[in-house]
């Protein structure tokens, strides 16, 4: 697996940061006058300074709460940066059992310079909302006034927290790029926090120890102050200079390199009571999820779905069903009962009760009822925890890591990955949202394993053309495609949320104006899991150049790639791929009368060193039929960065042997 993230200790290691005088309110004319930025001339806009602090507050009612600040200044270089005058944050609201967190915007003020002095516009009250997001999110936002190409923008914010297992993440990576970074956290020692820091940004720490306490009214004597003093551990985390996140081809999640820091509570440790362990191993993790009421309880639920799974594997013939095809017809039962509400997690919202009468719930919600009745059914069953594509990768022992829950059947010692949430996926064919590195099966008793939720079997696109050319150059012919697997599935869920005119026209447009006619597919509609074909009758006039009384033809006409998907000079992130993959095509195109081959591409096969990635071709002439096979196989999922001039080097040369001519010409 590719780690990218490190843990962050929270010991002292002597590191001593620069100083800087950034403070809020201190704009100067110079910075105003800057028209772009130094070291980025394509930055449409630069953050100058992001500083936050996060501290503990207690109080006798409430408990332990933190406390974040946030400065931000920001300077507007060209038009496209001025989307930055606004700035939202999002905040919890969805507690049970504390206050919801809240955020407080101050000192936001608009610098411009106007005839050689600054000019200051503070914002008003009609600049400031908060937005309900959903039943568990709200937003609080702002947008300064009078923001233009060369203004510099500052604010201030305040978000407070009485969730202590985790603090808000820290970016120092913007979309543009930032010049100073510094995040500073100061922990009382009864508390112990993982940092995990992600990204490729150099960041720089620096701790030491020192003396805090707490104030608060008596609980015995409301007209006396009690304090508690303590020693608190103060880390200070800087970065310079952090270029812009730039999106580049074939990355799971843009967000999972972007530079950032996370801590999430390890343990705690109070005055006289045992010391208590949230997420430091696997196992504990594991059983804190399990002892969750909305989680491991609603896993007990099996007698509830007893006659419903007695008629579900009820079979005709007094042959038994094995233990694959009770899977199989318990996970087709719940996919087409149940109906997703798009509501990721790994808990309940309601329970597997009531969502089961109301056909209706979360990911937890639909899993968990496949679960409980595979159980009843004598399969055994699992739940795995996993992390959606945009959630990031939970390397570290840690429960916000995850987001999304999914079923696993032991089948003949395999484990068989389900889904039921989605109406088009099978066995072991997982959502493209969950093909996410490693998910976490856990077990009641507190026992975990790592679960490869890469498929390890590649999934295929097989291509079937037949063509004929005339002398005109025109070619017409037949076009079947074969799609297994994953590739199967992502057909079906794209053709469903879409048009096949709208479908037909954006492959026309793709192929440079091919003609499509007589489109249909074919599947057994009773076995999501096997292939479906597509097949269509074709026209062109544009694969076919007549230069000199001679014919010239792409050997794979309108399937030939033109350009190269990895241009840049150098890559920072892996490479990413999904899943392994294989493309074959087999082409038999009919010659005009009268022409024979004067030349076609030569058999070749290319690949990487380590056969990672292989394209191979090969053709012969019959007759007056060019037959040719091409192949192209991608065995992995996910590839070092190191990978990826060996990658860029390997695709060119297909490209420029997908683009070598057959050439025609008269006899």
């Amino acid at each position: 697996m590719i780690k990218n993230w490190f843990v962050v200790l929270l010991a002292c290691i002597g590191l001593q940061l620069n100083a800087q005088d950034l403070e809020l309110g201190k704009v100067s004319i110079d910075e105003l006058k800057v028209k772009q930025h130094p070291k980025d001339s394509s930055a449409v806009a630069a953050i100058i300074f992001n500083r936050a602090k996060t501290t503990f507050k207690y109080n006798l009612k409430d408990g332990f709460s933190i406390g974040t600040e946030f400065q931000v200044r920001v300077k507007i270089y060209k038009k496209e940066g001025l989307n930055w005058a606004t700035f939202k944050v999002p905040f919890y609201i969805g507690y049970e059992d504390r206050n919801d967190e809240s955020v407080q915007f101050s000192d936001a003020v608009t610098y411009n310079l106007v005839n050689g002095v600054i000019e200051k516009s503070k914002l008003k009250s009609e600049g400031s909302f908060v937005t309900k997001v959903n039943e568990y999110w709200k937003e609080a936002s702002i947008t300064l006034p009078n923001v233009k190409v060369g203004s510099i923008i500052e604010f201030k914010y305040f978000l407070k927290s009485e969730n202590i297992i985790k603090f808000p993440s820290f970016y120092f990576q913007y979309e543009i790029p930032v010049n100073f970074a510094q995040f500073t956290t100061a922990i009382p020692g009864f508390f112990v926090y993982k940092a995990l820091v992600s990204g490729f940004a150099p960041i720089k720490t620096a701790q030491k120890v020192s003396g805090g306490s707490f104030s608060f009214p008596s609980r015995y004597d409301r007209t006396r102050t009690d304090f508690v003093n303590f020693q608190q551990v103060i880390s200070t985390y800087s970065a310079e200079n952090i270029p812009a996140l730039k999106p580049e081809p074939f990355v799971d999640n843009l967000q999972n390199y972007r530079a950032c820091l996370k801590h999430e509570l390890e343990k705690t440790q109070f005055y006289q009571e045992p010391e208590k362990d949230y997420a430091s191993t696997w196992e504990g993790v594991s059983t804190s999820i399990f002892e969750d009421k909305n989680f491991g309880k609603q896993l007990d639920f099996g007698l509830f779905f007893l006659d419903d799974v007695k008629e579900i594997i009820k079979n005709d013939t007094n042959t038994p069903l094995s233990s694959e095809e009770k899977m199989n017809r318990i996970f087709t039962y719940v996919q087409q009962r149940m109906n997703w509400n798009h509501e990721n997690g790994y808990y309940t919202d309601k329970g597997v009760k009531d969502a089961y009468s109301s056909r209706a719930g979360n990911s937890a919600e639909i899993n968990f009822i496949l679960i409980n009745m595979l159980r009843i059914a004598g399969v055994d069953a699992n739940p795995v925890l996993v992390s959606t594509l945009d959630h990031g990768v939970p390397v570290y022992p840690n429960r916000t890591g995850f987001n999304y829950v999914i079923a696993s059947a032991t089948i003949e010692g395999k484990n068989v990955l389900l889904d039921a949430t989605n109406k088009y996926t099978s066995p072991d064919i997982l959502p493209l949202k969950l093909l996410n590195w490693q998910g976490r099966l856990i077990r009641k008793d507190g026992s975990s394993e790592e679960i490869n939720l890469v498929p390890k079997q590649p999934s295929s696109i097989n291509h079937n053309l037949f063509a004929k050319i005339n002398s005109t150059g025109k070619i017409e012919g037949k076009f079947k495609v074969y799609h297994t697997a994953t590739e199967a599935f992502l057909f079906r869920e794209n053709q469903a949320n879409q048009d096949q005119n709208t479908y037909l026209e954006r492959l026309e447009n793709k192929w440079n104006g091919l003609e499509i006619t007589g489109y249909g597919t074919e599947e057994n509609k009773t076995i999501s899991s096997q292939a479906i074909s597509e097949k269509f009758d074709f026209s062109t006039v544009n694969h076919c150049e007549i230069i000199a009384g001679k014919l010239y033809v792409n050997p794979m006409l309108f399937l030939t790639s033109a350009i190269n998907p990895f241009v840049q000079e150098n890559r920072e992130m892996p490479i990413y791929f999904a899943y392994p993959k294989n493309r074959k095509y087999n082409f038999n195109i009919e010659i005009p009368a009268g022409y024979a081959v004067e030349s076609s591409p030569k058999p070749i096969k290319i690949s990487t060193q380590g056969n990672e990635v292989v394209f191979s071709m090969n053709s012969t002439v019959v007759g007056n039929t060019i037959q040719m096979i091409v192949s192209e196989e991608i065995k992995g999922a996910l590839f070092k960065a190191e990978f990826y001039p060996e990658l860029k080097t390997f695709y060119q040369n297909v490209i420029n042997k997908q683009n070598e001519k057959i050439i025609l010409s008269k006899i």
